[in-house]
């Protein structure tokens, strides 16, 4: 499998575990601060993740 194929495939699996956090993030947010919070600061790592990936797919192409 080439890496491109293989980074495209990572980076589609954080966007959808990001899109997943950023709501539960939004669900909880009148709740349960806490839980609100952890989920906002899993998806912010999993952002971090998401900008590495597109850096080193810019530089493959």
């Amino acid at each position: 499998m080439s890496r491109v194929i293989q980074l495209n495939r990572y980076k589609k699996h954080l966007q959808e575990r990001y899109n997943k956090l950023v709501e539960r993030s939004k669900d909880y947010k009148y709740v349960d601060e806490a839980k609100s919070d952890m989920a906002s600061y899993k998806a912010m790592k999993i952002r971090e993740k998401i900008n590495r990936v597109n850096y080193l797919d810019n530089s493959l192409v």
